[in-house]
Protein backbone atom coordinates (compact mmCIF):
# COMPACT_ATOMS: atom_id res chain seq x y z
CA UNK A 1 0.00 0.00 0.00
CA UNK A 2 2.95 2.27 1.21
CA UNK A 3 4.84 1.60 -2.49
CA UNK A 4 1.30 2.93 -4.59
CA UNK A 5 0.86 5.54 -2.41
CA UNK A 6 4.55 6.91 -3.05
CA UNK A 7 3.72 6.44 -6.67
CA UNK A 8 0.56 8.01 -6.45
CA UNK A 9 2.79 11.64 -5.34
CA UNK A 10 6.04 10.98 -7.56
CA UNK A 11 2.69 11.24 -10.72
CA UNK A 12 1.78 14.16 -9.70
CA UNK A 13 5.20 15.92 -10.76
CA UNK A 14 5.04 14.73 -14.27
CA UNK A 15 1.56 15.41 -14.86
CA UNK A 16 1.01 19.02 -13.21
CA UNK A 17 3.61 21.59 -14.22
CA UNK A 18 2.58 23.95 -11.04
CA UNK A 19 3.96 20.95 -7.96
CA UNK A 20 7.34 22.28 -7.03
CA UNK A 21 8.24 19.69 -4.19
CA UNK A 22 7.31 16.87 -2.18
CA UNK A 23 6.15 19.05 0.74
CA UNK A 24 3.86 21.07 -0.73
CA UNK A 25 2.26 18.36 -2.81
CA UNK A 26 1.64 16.12 0.14
CA UNK A 27 0.18 18.86 1.93
CA UNK A 28 -1.67 20.80 -0.47
CA UNK A 29 -2.80 18.62 -3.14
CA UNK A 30 -6.89 17.19 -1.98
CA UNK A 31 -6.64 14.74 -5.11
CA UNK A 32 -3.57 13.12 -2.98
CA UNK A 33 -4.94 13.58 -0.22
CA UNK A 34 -7.90 11.55 -1.68
CA UNK A 35 -6.61 9.14 -2.74
CA UNK A 36 -4.14 8.69 0.93
CA UNK A 37 -7.50 7.89 1.93
CA UNK A 38 -9.10 5.66 -0.32
CA UNK A 39 -5.62 3.61 -0.38
CA UNK A 40 -6.08 3.00 3.29
CA UNK A 41 -10.04 2.60 2.74
CA UNK A 42 -10.09 0.19 0.11
CA UNK A 43 -7.91 -2.02 2.40
CA UNK A 44 -10.11 -1.93 5.33
CA UNK A 45 -12.77 -2.71 2.72
CA UNK A 46 -10.72 -5.61 1.79
CA UNK A 47 -10.14 -6.78 5.32
CA UNK A 48 -14.13 -7.02 6.29
CA UNK A 49 -13.85 -3.56 7.73
CA UNK A 50 -16.42 -2.22 5.37
CA UNK A 51 -18.07 0.87 8.35
CA UNK A 52 -15.08 2.14 9.52
CA UNK A 53 -13.99 2.16 4.97
CA UNK A 54 -17.03 4.00 4.87
CA UNK A 55 -17.27 6.11 7.68
CA UNK A 56 -13.43 7.30 6.78
CA UNK A 57 -14.76 8.00 3.07
CA UNK A 58 -17.69 10.32 4.30
CA UNK A 59 -14.68 12.26 6.62
CA UNK A 60 -12.57 12.28 3.34
CA UNK A 61 -15.37 13.61 0.78
CA UNK A 62 -15.45 16.36 3.55
CA UNK A 63 -12.17 17.49 3.89
CA UNK A 64 -11.21 17.02 -0.16
CA UNK A 65 -14.20 17.42 -2.16
CA UNK A 66 -13.79 14.40 -3.28
CA UNK A 67 -15.95 10.67 -3.22
CA UNK A 68 -14.39 7.25 -3.91
CA UNK A 69 -16.12 4.55 -2.75
CA UNK A 70 -13.80 2.53 -0.74
CA UNK A 71 -14.75 -1.01 -2.78
CA UNK A 72 -13.38 1.20 -5.92
CA UNK A 73 -10.34 -0.78 -7.45
CA UNK A 74 -7.65 1.79 -8.61
CA UNK A 75 -4.83 0.97 -9.92
CA UNK A 76 -1.18 2.46 -10.19
CA UNK A 77 0.15 6.27 -10.27
CA UNK A 78 -3.50 7.62 -10.16
CA UNK A 79 -3.69 11.37 -10.52
CA UNK A 80 -6.88 13.72 -9.45
CA UNK A 81 -6.10 17.22 -10.81
CA UNK A 82 -7.96 20.20 -9.28
CA UNK A 83 -9.37 17.21 -7.17
CA UNK A 84 -12.97 18.63 -6.18
CA UNK A 85 -16.19 17.44 -7.17
CA UNK A 86 -15.00 13.75 -8.07
CA UNK A 87 -17.68 10.98 -7.82
CA UNK A 88 -16.12 7.74 -8.00
CA UNK A 89 -18.52 4.33 -7.70
CA UNK A 90 -18.47 1.32 -5.46
CA UNK A 91 -17.79 -0.95 -8.91
CA UNK A 92 -15.87 1.60 -10.90
CA UNK A 93 -12.25 -0.35 -12.14
CA UNK A 94 -9.59 2.18 -13.03
CA UNK A 95 -6.19 1.03 -14.80
CA UNK A 96 -2.89 2.05 -14.46
CA UNK A 97 -1.93 5.64 -15.13
CA UNK A 98 -5.22 7.00 -15.82
CA UNK A 99 -5.87 11.29 -14.47
CA UNK A 100 -9.33 12.36 -13.69
CA UNK A 101 -9.91 16.27 -13.52
CA UNK A 102 -12.26 17.68 -11.56
CA UNK A 103 -15.90 17.50 -11.59
CA UNK A 104 -15.77 13.90 -12.98
CA UNK A 105 -18.08 11.26 -12.60
CA UNK A 106 -17.56 7.48 -12.49
CA UNK A 107 -21.44 6.79 -11.75
CA UNK A 108 -24.51 4.07 -12.31
CA UNK A 109 -27.37 4.21 -14.45
CA UNK A 110 -28.92 0.99 -12.56
CA UNK A 111 -30.21 0.88 -8.83
CA UNK A 112 -29.71 -3.38 -9.14
CA UNK A 113 -26.98 -5.01 -7.50
CA UNK A 114 -23.44 -6.42 -9.63
CA UNK A 115 -21.34 -4.47 -11.58
CA UNK A 116 -22.79 -0.72 -12.55
CA UNK A 117 -20.09 1.25 -12.55
CA UNK A 118 -17.13 1.91 -16.07
CA UNK A 119 -14.17 0.31 -16.35
CA UNK A 120 -11.43 2.25 -17.35
CA UNK A 121 -8.31 0.46 -18.84
CA UNK A 122 -4.77 2.15 -18.50
CA UNK A 123 -3.72 5.74 -19.07
CA UNK A 124 -7.15 7.42 -19.62
CA UNK A 125 -7.97 10.79 -19.18
CA UNK A 126 -11.05 11.99 -17.97
CA UNK A 127 -11.18 15.83 -18.61
CA UNK A 128 -13.28 18.19 -16.41
CA UNK A 129 -17.04 17.92 -15.83
CA UNK A 130 -17.19 14.82 -17.77
CA UNK A 131 -19.52 11.86 -16.84
CA UNK A 132 -18.77 8.44 -17.65
CA UNK A 133 -21.89 6.38 -16.88
CA UNK A 134 -22.93 2.69 -16.48
CA UNK A 135 -20.94 -0.63 -16.70
CA UNK A 136 -18.91 0.24 -19.71
CA UNK A 137 -15.20 0.09 -20.79
CA UNK A 138 -12.81 2.50 -21.55
CA UNK A 139 -9.85 1.20 -23.71
CA UNK A 140 -6.54 1.99 -23.17
CA UNK A 141 -5.28 5.84 -23.94
CA UNK A 142 -8.70 6.84 -24.36
CA UNK A 143 -9.73 10.74 -23.89
CA UNK A 144 -13.00 12.17 -22.64
CA UNK A 145 -13.66 15.56 -23.59
CA UNK A 146 -14.47 18.05 -20.85
CA UNK A 147 -18.04 18.05 -20.22
CA UNK A 148 -18.61 14.70 -22.21
CA UNK A 149 -21.28 12.57 -21.24
CA UNK A 150 -20.24 8.62 -22.10
CA UNK A 151 -22.78 5.88 -21.97
CA UNK A 152 -21.51 3.53 -24.11
CA UNK A 153 -17.79 1.68 -24.84
CA UNK A 154 -15.13 3.36 -25.80
CA UNK A 155 -12.03 1.55 -28.22
CA UNK A 156 -8.41 1.68 -26.86
CA UNK A 157 -6.70 5.14 -28.30
CA UNK A 158 -9.94 6.92 -29.15
CA UNK A 159 -11.33 10.84 -27.96
CA UNK A 160 -14.64 11.34 -27.38
CA UNK A 161 -16.72 14.24 -26.58
CA UNK A 162 -20.20 15.72 -26.55
CA UNK A 163 -23.48 15.05 -25.37
CA UNK A 164 -24.22 11.81 -25.84
CA UNK A 165 -20.22 10.99 -26.08
CA UNK A 166 -19.71 10.62 -29.70
CA UNK A 167 -16.27 9.43 -31.33
CA UNK A 168 -13.93 11.99 -32.40
CA UNK A 169 -12.49 10.53 -35.91
CA UNK A 170 -8.63 10.49 -36.68
CA UNK A 171 -7.18 13.68 -38.39
CA UNK A 172 -7.70 12.85 -42.03
CA UNK A 173 -4.21 12.83 -44.16
CA UNK A 174 -3.19 15.27 -46.37
CA UNK A 175 -4.74 14.57 -49.64
CA UNK A 176 -5.85 16.65 -52.61
CA UNK A 177 -9.27 17.17 -52.00
CA UNK A 178 -7.85 18.23 -48.52
CA UNK A 179 -6.02 21.18 -49.81
CA UNK A 180 -8.45 22.61 -52.52
CA UNK A 181 -10.91 22.54 -49.03
CA UNK A 182 -8.46 24.64 -46.92
CA UNK A 183 -7.82 27.27 -49.91
CA UNK A 184 -11.79 27.53 -50.52
CA UNK A 185 -11.99 28.40 -46.29
CA UNK A 186 -9.37 30.25 -46.54
CA UNK A 187 -11.36 32.15 -49.60
CA UNK A 188 -14.46 32.97 -47.68
CA UNK A 189 -12.54 33.65 -44.58
CA UNK A 190 -13.68 30.21 -42.87
CA UNK A 191 -11.33 29.23 -40.29
CA UNK A 192 -12.89 25.55 -39.18
CA UNK A 193 -12.97 26.99 -35.27
CA UNK A 194 -9.39 26.82 -35.06
CA UNK A 195 -9.77 23.41 -34.31
CA UNK A 196 -6.91 21.13 -34.00
CA UNK A 197 -5.74 19.04 -37.28
CA UNK A 198 -5.05 16.33 -34.60
CA UNK A 199 -8.56 16.92 -33.04
CA UNK A 200 -11.32 17.14 -35.45
CA UNK A 201 -14.47 18.27 -34.41
CA UNK A 202 -17.76 16.50 -36.26
CA UNK A 203 -19.57 19.50 -36.46
CA UNK A 204 -16.20 20.68 -38.51
CA UNK A 205 -16.00 17.45 -40.54
CA UNK A 206 -19.96 18.11 -41.36
CA UNK A 207 -18.81 21.82 -42.44
CA UNK A 208 -15.77 20.51 -44.37
CA UNK A 209 -18.39 18.49 -45.97
CA UNK A 210 -20.33 21.29 -47.25
CA UNK A 211 -17.13 22.73 -48.49
CA UNK A 212 -16.59 20.02 -50.72
CA UNK A 213 -20.20 20.09 -52.01
CA UNK A 214 -20.01 23.75 -52.92
CA UNK A 215 -16.51 23.24 -54.06
CA UNK A 216 -18.07 20.36 -56.56
CA UNK A 217 -20.87 22.61 -57.85
CA UNK A 218 -19.08 25.52 -58.32
CA UNK A 219 -16.68 23.54 -61.38
CA UNK A 220 -19.70 21.73 -62.43
CA UNK A 221 -21.54 25.59 -63.18
CA UNK A 222 -18.20 26.79 -64.64
CA UNK A 223 -18.04 23.19 -67.05
CA UNK A 224 -21.89 24.06 -68.01
CA UNK A 225 -21.11 27.82 -68.88
CA UNK A 226 -18.46 26.44 -71.01
CA UNK A 227 -20.51 24.28 -73.03
CA UNK A 228 -23.12 26.61 -73.67
CA UNK A 229 -21.10 28.90 -75.25
CA UNK A 230 -19.46 26.33 -77.42
CA UNK A 231 -23.03 26.41 -78.80
CA UNK A 232 -22.63 30.27 -79.60
CA UNK A 233 -25.22 31.05 -76.74
CA UNK A 234 -24.58 34.13 -74.43
CA UNK A 235 -24.46 34.27 -70.81
CA UNK A 236 -24.89 37.47 -68.83
CA UNK A 237 -22.72 37.18 -65.95
CA UNK A 238 -24.12 38.37 -62.62
CA UNK A 239 -21.61 40.22 -60.24
CA UNK A 240 -21.00 37.36 -57.07
CA UNK A 241 -20.63 38.55 -53.47
CA UNK A 242 -17.36 39.39 -52.47
CA UNK A 243 -16.30 36.05 -50.69
CA UNK A 244 -13.80 37.97 -48.66
CA UNK A 245 -14.94 39.42 -45.15
CA UNK A 246 -18.62 40.05 -44.57
CA UNK A 247 -20.21 43.28 -44.35
CA UNK A 248 -20.53 43.73 -40.85
CA UNK A 249 -16.82 42.93 -40.28
CA UNK A 250 -15.51 45.45 -43.02
CA UNK A 251 -18.43 48.05 -41.05
CA UNK A 252 -16.40 47.19 -37.78
CA UNK A 253 -12.70 47.23 -39.31
CA UNK A 254 -13.33 50.39 -40.93
CA UNK A 255 -14.34 51.88 -37.61
CA UNK A 256 -11.54 50.79 -35.80
CA UNK A 257 -9.32 52.67 -38.08
CA UNK A 258 -11.27 56.41 -38.31
CA UNK A 259 -9.84 58.23 -35.42
CA UNK A 260 -11.75 58.93 -32.03
CA UNK A 261 -12.85 62.46 -31.22
CA UNK A 262 -13.26 63.85 -28.07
Amino acid sequence: MFKLIKQDIQCVFERDPAARNMLEVITSYSGVHAMLFHRMNHQLWLWGLKWPARFLAHLARWLTGVEIHPAADIGRRFFIDHGMGVVIGETAVIGNDCTLYHGVTLGGTSWKKGKRHPTLGDNVVVGAGAKVLGPIELGDGVRVGSNAVVVKDVAKNLTVVGIPGRVVAQAAEATEDNSKRKEFAKKIGFDAYGMHNDMPDPVVNAIDAMLDHIHAMDEHMQQMCTAIKTLGAEIDYAELPDLGPCEIEKTAQAEAKEPKTE
